[in-house]
This record gives structure tokens, C-alpha cells and sequence, in this order.
């Protein structure tokens, strides 16, 4: 399992009940994996929307990564529109 996988796991297992939610519509909550009535989204287990942020930020090298990596995209993309 990834790191993020497996933070997942911790935090639904402390709660003691697993559901899933529409990454678009909050309110969208069952508690077994199925699409989103709404929009048709795969619906995620509770927590993991936003794992892979909290996981970037839990360090100062990957949040100078990510920034790096954003400004060669967005360099990138100035030279392609000149």
C-alpha cells in the first residue's frame, strides 16, 4: 500500500465507520463504493480527497518540489504561447 493508502486506512479505521462521499457534492455519503446519483463520479472513501495535499505539505521538500514543478509547467507553457 502507498503512504497515502495507508493514512487512509488509520483515520477510517479510528473512526469506526467507513463511507464514501462525491468528490463534488459533500452531501453525497453511502457506505459502500458506487457513483455519485448527482454527477456520476466514482465516489471515494471518507478522507481521501485531500491525502495527497496533506501529504505534500507534511514536508518542506515536497512543497519546494511542488513549487518547482509548477513553475517549469507554467514556464513551459509561456514559451509554447509566444
Amino acid at each position: 500500500m502507498t503512504h497515502i493508502k495507508l493514512l487512509t486506512a488509520e483515520r477510517s479505521s479510528l473512526s469506526g465507520m467507513d463511507y464514501y462521499i462525491c468528490p463534488m457534492h459533500s452531501d453525497v455519503r453511502q457506505p459502500g463504493a458506487g457513483k455519485c446519483p448527482k454527477c456520476g463520479m466514482d465516489l471515494l472513501l471518507q478522507g481521501t480527497r485531500f491525502a495527497l495535499v496533506r501529504h505534500m505539505a507534511s514536508s518542506p521538500l515536497h512543497l519546494i518540489v511542488m513549487v518547482a514543478a509548477m513553475l517549469a509547467v507554467m514556464a513551459a507553457a509561456m514559451m509554447m504561447l509566444r
